[in-house]
């Protein structure tokens, strides 16, 4: 292997995989928003189009979709131990659990009914104060205790914690820049002790809690993180970051003109940085960003990151057709 072909560093070393996954031909994939992979590996890729649910086996073979007509936008995905799996739906304003063959099991919110906030669109800058369940959720993680801690979102500036049978328990978070507070709770994970990591996105950090919503720390080495994803077995915290050239909201600027593109981190659990490859230099490039939105892993250690190329260029496709909407990483 040319060593120009290896991405990251260290013990985490990787290898884009060429042509993965293989879509079914004429199938209108308008961007993939989020993967997460059950407990044989097969990977559930949640996307913007027709068939919202695709199911993947590792080596990229097709092997299903379902969720057709259930959505109004997907936002989220995330599986949990038992192979259910939870989608948010951010205009939908609800986050829904179903079975892997996608048998609906439990729809947490009202379908098409915001949550009062005062927010009048998806930009956060619109919210007025803090409200219930749901204003544009964003993402779902799943305790060992299978407690759900849900972030809310783009219209909402809360961390919803529910029980695993989908009764409300606590909530936590407001709008800002403080301790404690957002600017866009966009992803989400918990490890096995027990602390909740919130990509807070426009604030361009991560947020550590504890289950009960005390602010424990933050990692501000991050450019607008979209997702957080926990491997339990050595701690490390891999996040997806959009980063500052694509996807601004109107009116905001990068922190310097040679601020980031989209890529990928590696940190371990005391927040340091391992690895991290893109920046968005050359964004069509394989094992570079345009736009990443979700971050996920197999058993094997491999990696899988999803983006948002239309919703990141206002809506519209860029020109060129190589850009991508999910890479698989090899470990090596």
């Amino acid at each position: 292997m040319d060593p120009h072909d290896v991405l990251g560093s260290g013990e985490f070393r990787y290898r884009v995989v060429a042509d993965w996954p293989r879509w079914p031909v004429d199938w209108n994939v308008i961007e993939v928003v989020g993967v997460a992979t059950d407990s044989r590996d097969r990977a559930f890729v949640l996307s913007r189009g027709e068939h919202p649910v695709t199911i993947f086996d590792r080596d990229g073979q097709f092997l299903g979709s379902w969720g057709e007509g259930l959505f109004a936008r997907p936002h989220g995905i995330t599986i949990a131990p038992d192979d259910s799996v939870f989608c948010t739906d951010d205009f939908g304003h609800t986050v829904r659990k179903f079975a892997p063959d996608g048998q609906l099991l439990m729809t947490l919110g009202t379908h098409g009914v915001p949550s009062d906030t005062g927010a009048t669109s998806i930009d956060y800058r619109t919210i007025r104060h803090v409200g219930p369940p749901f204003n544009f959720p964003t993402n779902v993680a799943i305790a060992q205790s299978g407690e759900l801690f849900i972030s809310d979102g783009y219209g909402n500036a809360r961390i919803h914690r529910f029980s695993a049978d989908g009764q409300l328990l606590h909530s936590w978070g407001s709008p800002g820049a403080g301790p404690g507070q957002f600017h866009i709770p966009h992803g989400i994970a918990i490890d096995r002790r027990g602390t909740v990591y919130v990509a807070d996105r426009e604030n361009s950090r991560i947020q550590l809690f504890s289950p009960d919503g005390d602010f424990l720390a933050e990692w501000p080495d991050i450019a607008r993180p979209c997702e957080v994803a926990i491997d339990d077995d050595d701690g490390r915290v891999f996040v997806a970051e959009v980063g500052y050239r694509a996807g601004m909201w109107p009116g905001t600027q990068p922190p310097h003109p040679n601020a980031t593109g989209g890529r990928v981190s590696i940190f371990d659990s005391q927040g340091q940085l391992l690895t991290r490859w893109g920046g968005g230099d050359n964004p069509t490039a394989p094992g570079d960003f345009f736009a990443p939105h979700d971050i996920w892993f197999d058993s094997r250690g491999d990696l899988y990151v999803s983006e948002v190329v239309r919703a990141a260029y206002g809506n519209a496709k860029p020109q060129g057709d190589d850009f991508h909407t999910l890479q698989k990483f090899e470990r090596l």
